[in-house]
């Protein structure tokens, strides 16, 4: 190693906030971790956000320095630091609203990886949380090429190479949210982004700060100003690493096929031990202003499924039997496999369009007829994917409308741009409508096939495959229903779970990259 004589050394950044600081021991406590590493550091510079006099603490005669940002882009302080740093490699601590303490072998853990990893450029660790008084191991993802997320949890506690910052430009300084973003895929480009996991007790550092329980629509409450910033940060890594679509890029019409339907549309609901549900989805396909479609039900709980018995009502001889509605199939499996279960209803369609349609959820009357409407002005589309409301289901059995979260429209997708952004979003829309035969050339719906995947994600693959080949049509006005309720598979999500489900779609996104780039190679 060059700098400094080939001899590691750290420089320490941190906030200071008066705010959040009123009582100045929490401040002396990070401090006194940062001061008695088992590892002396350079200096420690503190960026002041809004004190007019830093109260005195002891720096144990550590060098320090303060520069006043006030309400400074991050970026533009955290480059100001870094320039001036001494030691060559920065030791970033986020403290600006969550009270932080080292572990006295932070630094000396970091020194090992450093030796170890000579392409460091990043360096990110497990922690632990501590709310309410009580104590939890964070454990988070390592990084690969398709973490691609915005909202993808690193932590609170980095260490970067100086060199490697200074190689990619420092922060961009045009970036007021999504800096840690930004310099993160910056680095991931041509350095190693080295993550510190913990088994049990192994935790590098402890936050305290109020949790957050988790929200699958929180990635939707962003403002608008900062989902254009991550989606200009996503747009120019794509560039730089030539994975970028340009617009309009390999277009393709849709196959011409011959073949006559005998539907215009096959409505497919999988459904696994759900009766209470299923009457409402089946007259929401019911009510359709078009008629010239079926509807296939996938019960995949087997035979036994109480499902079952709710649909055979509705088949010929059945007690709801009506053959002036679209008529109904059912499709019984043993193995409860979500991408499967579409699939097996695919195999049994005669529409010519898939139309979604999980099985608490419900269809606007017009859904299917704006979705034809769509697919009928351009023949370079290759998939539609509508707006949706979200509602509840009650205890009592009534629906209710959750007037909190506005429609669901993704109308952050642009035909320019949107297959881009797509890969940095956890969610394309509902419901997706595909022609069937464009389902088959893409092979099918993943069926727990993909590493991590456990009934997630086999639609969100469908969608970036498709997108790379055939246009993306978009409908804003609401034509479907999410439903709510406590046995959903989006409440009361435990950590794991989140875990497994990123897992899945970050791998997703990966095979995205490596396919794009080889597209993009092309262009």
């Amino acid at each position: 190693m060059s700098e400094n004589n080939g001899k590691i050394s750290f420089s320490v950044i941190l906030y200071f906030n008066e705010n959040h600081y009123l009582e100045p021991k929490h401040f002396s406590k990070l401090l006194d971790s940062v001061i008695n590493q088992g590892i002396a550091i350079n200096e420690i510079v503190i960026l002041n956000q809004n004190a007019d006099n830093i109260p005195i603490f002891d720096f144990k005669s550590c060098r320090y320095g303060i520069i006043n940002c006030g309400e400074t882009n991050p970026a533009e302080a955290l480059n100001q630091a870094i320039r001036n740093a001494t030691g060559n490699y920065i030791v970033y601590i986020d403290n600006r609203d969550a009270d932080i303490e080292l572990k006295r072998s932070y630094l000396e853990t970091v020194e090992i990886a450093i030796e170890k990893y000579p392409e460091l450029g990043m360096l990110y660790a497990d922690y632990d949380l501590i709310e309410n008084d009580k104590r939890k191991e964070i454990r988070l993802l390592k990084h690969h090429h398709g973490r691609l997320r915005d909202t993808q949890d690193y932590g609170r506690v980095f260490t970067f190479s100086k060199k490697a910052l200074a190689n990619c430009g420092y922060f961009d300084e045009s970036v007021k949210y999504k800096f840690m973003y930004d310099i993160r895929l910056k680095l991931s480009q041509k350095n190693d982004i080295v993550h510190i996991s913990n088994r049990h007790a192994g935790c590098l550092y402890s936050v305290v700060a109020q949790g957050k329980e988790h929200n699958v629509f929180d990635y939707l409450l962003a403002g608008k100003e900062i989902q254009l910033e991550a989606e200009r940060v996503l747009t120019e890594h794509l560039k730089r690493i030539d994975a970028y679509l340009k617009p309009g890029y390999n277009y393709h019409k849709r196959p011409d096929i011959s073949k006559s339907y005998q539907y215009k549309a096959s409505v497919v609901i999988p459904v696994n031990n759900r009766p209470e549900f299923i009457e409402s989805a089946l007259n929401s396909v019911f009510n359709q202003t078009v008629k010239d479609i079926e509807i296939i039900v996938v019960v995949n709980g087997g035979i036994q499924d109480p499902t079952v018995k709710e649909v055979n009502k509705y088949l010929p001889g059945g007690s709801r039997f009506d053959d002036s509605k679209p008529p109904v199939q059912l499709v019984v499996s043993d193995i409860n496999n979500i991408g499967l279960s579409i699939n097996m209803g695919i195999k049994q369609a005669a529409g010519e369009y898939y139309i979604q349609l999980d099985s608490d959820d419900r269809l606007k009357p017009d859904a299917v007829e704006k979705v034809i409407a769509m697919f009928d002005s351009d023949p370079s589309i290759g998939i539609v994917i509508g707006s949706y409301e979200v509602w509840e289901k009650k205890d009592s059995g009534e629906f209710v409308r959750m007037e909190e979260i506005p429609v669901v429209t993704h109308d952050e997708w642009t035909d320019d741009n949107g297959r881009n952004n797509l890969l940095h979003i956890n969610g394309a829309g509902a419901p997706r409508c595909i022609p069937i035969s464009i389902i088959k050339e893409m092979g099918y719906f993943g069926i727990n096939d993909e590493p991590y995947a456990r009934n997630y994600g086999e639609d969100y693959d469908m969608v970036l495959k498709i997108s790379e080949k055939y246009k993306v049509g978009r409908i804003y006005e609401p034509i479907y229903e999410v439903v709510r309720h406590s046995g959903g598979t989006d409440h009361s999500i435990d950590q794991e779970t989140i875990d497994r489900n990123d897992e899945a779609k970050d791998y997703m996104r990966l095979l995205a990259v490596q396919r794009r780039i080889q597209l993009g190679m092309k262009q």
